[in-house]
């Protein structure tokens, strides 16, 4: 694998847990939003991810990243959880039903925070095999020196 679809690959993996980032705060910003635009309480949002294989040339190096299966990361798809919101006994709450319960958003403040790290160690992760892509490129210059 060359220095420049590395740097591709890592890219891709850091767009995509920005992607994630941005989904989760947004997911903790509407916690407590009753009311939409589409009708009815916030729904948590999801980003999936898919690995698509880079595109190469027909060089030596690109049979090699070939057989060794390198692949980007696209989010390819973002999704709208289904699970039912999260009733809560308020009568007085101007979006209560009949009955007094109000609909909440479907989000778990703890799922949230755990994901939230997770994405933020893949985009670290994805930052130190950036450097050291780089760093490597870097070393490979000073020796043909």
């Amino acid at each position: 694998m060359d220095f420049f679809t590395s740097m591709d690959i890592s890219a891709s993996a850091l767009a995509a847990e920005r992607t994630r980032m941005n989904l989760i705060s947004s997911n903790l910003a509407n916690v407590n939003s009753t009311r939409t635009a589409e009708g009815g309480p916030y729904r948590r949002k999801d980003a999936v991810f898919t690995a698509t294989p880079v595109k190469e040339g027909n060089s030596f190096g690109a049979a090699l990243s070939r057989a060794n299966d390198a692949r980007s990361v696209q989010v390819t798809q973002i999704n709208e959880d289904q699970r039912p919101p999260r009733l809560q006994y308020e009568p007085g709450h101007p979006d209560a039903d009949p009955n007094g319960y109000v609909a909440y958003p479907n989000v778990n403040v703890v799922e949230e925070m755990a994901d939230m790290i997770t994405a933020s160690r893949s985009y670290e992760a994805n930052i130190t095999a950036t450097q050291a892509a780089k760093s490597m490129a870097l070393k490979t210059l000073d020796l043909l020196r």
